[in-house]
């Protein structure tokens, strides 16, 4: 059985997948085929991007008071 190196997706890809995860269209482990990533990882990009939108969120709410 061989090991697949390490790979280092770019932001770029993190977020298109991570958007396609969000709007459900696809399941999880149908993005994974599609994008060859494991399903986990498309879970934790999901995860990763919603923290990132609610603190964005967060600071701007508190700058416009």
């Amino acid at each position: 059985m061989t090991r697949r190196t390490r790979r280092d997706h770019s932001p770029a890809l993190k977020a298109k997948v991570a958007v396609a995860a969000i709007k459900g269209e696809q399941t999880f482990v149908e993005l994974a085929h599609d994008f060859d990533v494991h399903s986990s990882q498309i879970m934790q990009w999901r995860h990763q991007l919603l923290e990132g939108a609610a603190g964005a969120l967060n600071r701007e709410t508190r700058e416009s008071w």
